[in-house]
């Protein structure tokens, strides 16, 4: 349940409709007492005696004058103001209804409904381009929520499940006193405990990634990636939720790891050396996790693209996958099933890809997946700061 929102009291005020239509009219009241205190000014140059033409007529003075025409004044700038306050009022009114629609728009928002759009129609004006800026804000703000409750729904779900792994085994064994496999047992709880530990690690790392401020070195990508290699050849426990699969060995152990090639260009560019370290790895264990079960092959590359901009392509074989299915893969928890390098190869978390498309957003880099033509993977990474060379 959502907190209510604090609101600052404030006086009683006028609206701003009434404050346009009080400066519409006032603004027809001064001009017009402007124009007539010119004409005022004028009449002083007639003069005040009587007049009289050469053929007997009589033409007006300066008081004849005045004494129509205050009275007139007086009279035509009343009938201003009232114009002005009932056109005002009108014009006013026709002007803001664009942010009547605004405000409900927000009023709905408010109240957690994210669907409504403004969908101002009408020429490219200001009050347009605000309507503009607020339903887009309002899709994102819609989408980031959905994103919100997907996530929370599968991590409540990926938390759940080693949990009732463990239980299960543990109720089993103690049903089965006499026939139950102590050290099989150890096992499979270690191996679902290595799991959660995984599993929250990643949460915890993916939190971080989207709250904490970067801090950022200038580095190499062809540096990382070896540092990355390196790691992932000295460190065979870098991915623990490989590892109880692994020791069990027989048919449920992995198979042998792809040929790793690697082709790396200089690639100078400004960033976090120890989360593009990660990056790499994710990339890496992503892709040695689903890729073919035997005779696989990773490929890491790096460089400068046309517009110098550094770059990262890793490529491993695998099975075909469907552009709609890798279209989802940087989402937390997505496992796509024709990715599955056999019963040997866990599954994973499901939060490689998403932890690394927080890396490259916090990079500033355009992150993209796309099928490989024959099976497997394509991830390019291109980054938008580079460093000194």
């Amino acid at each position: 349940m959502s907190r209510p929102v604090a609101v600052a009291r404030r006086r009683p005020g006028m609206s701003v409709r009434l404050k346009l239509t009080l400066s519409y009219a006032g603004f027809l009241v001064v001009a017009g007492a402007a124009l007539f205190a010119g004409l005022l000014a004028v009449l002083r140059f007639v003069p005040d005696e009587n007049l009289y033409v050469y053929d007997g007529g009589f033409a007006p003075n300066r008081s004849d004058l005045l004494e129509v025409a205050v009275p007139t004044s007086g009279a035509a700038l009343v009938f201003l103001a009232i114009v002005g306050l009932a056109g005002g009022w009108a014009l006013s009114g026709r002007m803001l209804a664009p942010l009547d629609r605004i405000s409900r728009a927000a009023a709905l928002a408010a109240d957690g409904s994210l669907t409504h759009r403004v969908a101002l129609e009408g020429p490219d004006d200001e009050l347009r381009r605000l309507a503009d800026t607020f339903d887009v804000m309002l899709e994102r703000l819609q989408h980031a929520f959905d994103e919100q409750r997907r996530f929370t729904a599968n991590a409540s779900h990926e938390l759940r499940t080693p949990h009732t792994v463990t239980r299960s085994l543990l109720e089993v064994a103690m049903a089965d006193r006499e026939g139950r496999d102590v050290d099989r047992l150890l096992s499979r709880l270690h191996e679902t405990n290595e799991r959660s530990i995984v599993l929250v690690e990643s949460l915890l790392q993916l939190a971080r990634l989207d709250h904490d401020e970067l801090p950022t070195e200038p580095t190499d990508l062809s540096d990382v990636v070896r540092e990355a290699v390196t790691m992932r050849e000295t460190t065979p426990t870098a991915a623990p939720e490989a590892a109880p699969a692994a020791a069990r060995g027989g048919a449920e152990a992995a198979g042998p790891e792809p040929e790793l090639a690697t082709a790396l260009d200089p690639a100078p560019l400004q960033g976090n050396h120890v989360l593009l370290v990660q990056l790499v790895a994710n990339l890496l264990g992503n892709a040695a996790r689903h890729n073919l079960p035997a005779g696989g092959r990773i490929e890491v590359r790096t460089g400068l693209d046309a517009s110098a901009r550094p770059t990262l392509v890793v490529e491993n074989t695998g099975t075909v996958l469907d552009p709609a299915l890798v279209a989802t893969l940087t989402e937390p928890f997505v496992r796509g099933s024709a990715r599955t390098r056999g019963q040997g190869r866990p599954a994973g978390s499901g939060l490689g890809l998403a932890i690394v498309g927080s890396i490259a957003r916090a990079h500033a880099a355009h992150l993209v997946l796309r099928p490989r033509p024959g099976g497997g993977l394509v991830v390019d990474v291109t980054f938008e700061r580079p460093g000194p060379a």
